[in-house]
């Protein structure tokens, strides 16, 4: 059984345990439910901006803990200063310390999208995910089939979410070419054995439509990588630990953007 295997699986409790806790409907009666979600794709090619999706998180299955002394708010907020054009939140607890609350945290100090990065299996994930203030939720092909990622993502577009797909394989990427998709990131980390190559991005940005933002996820360490991927042909960068590992990751974020 692979990391991800394990986590989908741990997932399937997670989300039956909080169903019996919270219902959709009840859910729905959330402030933050009914708010107007951010456009990911007009922050992405808004010149004013780096691309840059900037990542919180406190731990990893592959690191362990990465940064437990940053604060959620301030982390965020220097990433939207720095000119991000987006944030990503981790959610879950169990292997990467995170949780709702975090995601609700950041939004209340952010106005640029913000990620509800998560393990997504169920309806649910996507509605607690507006519950709590998310503009996008991430959904990942190699832990769904096609008729999921369609069905997830036609829920989440029908909330005013925008959807990211994650990609590691051409394999996943032709499953998952459906309209109700925003981006499509390649995720230069195998999930299975969480090795790290750029290749993987290289190999597959010429095969992702245009018609969608082209994301290049995970393993991004230096600002010249970023111009190469842009020549690449991709709008977007998720990055997170190489600012969390840092003492200041607003400090580390703000020298990298100004490099690129």
């Amino acid at each position: 059984m692979t990391i991800l295997d394990t986590i989908v699986e741990r997932k399937k409790v997670e989300v039956a345990e909080a169903k019996s806790k919270v219902s959709i409907q009840e859910l729905a009666q959330y402030p933050l439910f009914n708010r107007t979600c951010y456009t990911l794709k007009d922050n992405v090619l808004d010149p004013s901006k780096k691309g840059l999706i900037a990542e919180f998180k406190r731990a990893s299955p592959s690191k362990g803990i990465i940064n437990h002394e940053a604060t959620v708010q301030d982390v965020v907020k220097a990433y939207e200063l720095a000119g991000a054009s987006a944030v990503s939140v981790l959610t879950d607890q169990d292997f990467f310390q995170g949780n709702l609350q975090d995601l609700l945290a950041a939004r209340e100090v952010l106005s640029i999208p913000l990620l509800r990065k998560e393990f997504i299996i169920d309806e649910y994930q996507i509605a607690e995910a507006k519950a709590y203030g998310a503009d996008i939720i991430l959904l990942i092909a190699a832990c769904l089939t096609a008729e999921e990622i369609k069905d997830l993502s036609t829920y989440a577009k029908s909330l005013g979410l925008n959807v990211l797909l994650e990609i590691h394989n051409e394999e996943e990427l032709q499953k998952s070419l459906v309209d109700t998709i925003d981006a499509i990131g390649v995720n230069n980390r195998n999930l299975k054995d969480f090795s790290v190559s750029l290749d993987h991005s290289y190999d597959l940005v010429n095969k992702i439509p245009s018609n969608y933002i082209k994301v290049s996820e995970s393993g991004i360490s230096d600002p010249s990588t970023i111009q190469e991927l842009k020549t690449a042909g991709f709008q977007a960068f998720l990055i997170g630990e190489n600012f969390m590992k840092t003492d200041n990751p607003g400090e580390a974020i703000k020298q990298f953007a100004a490099q690129i």
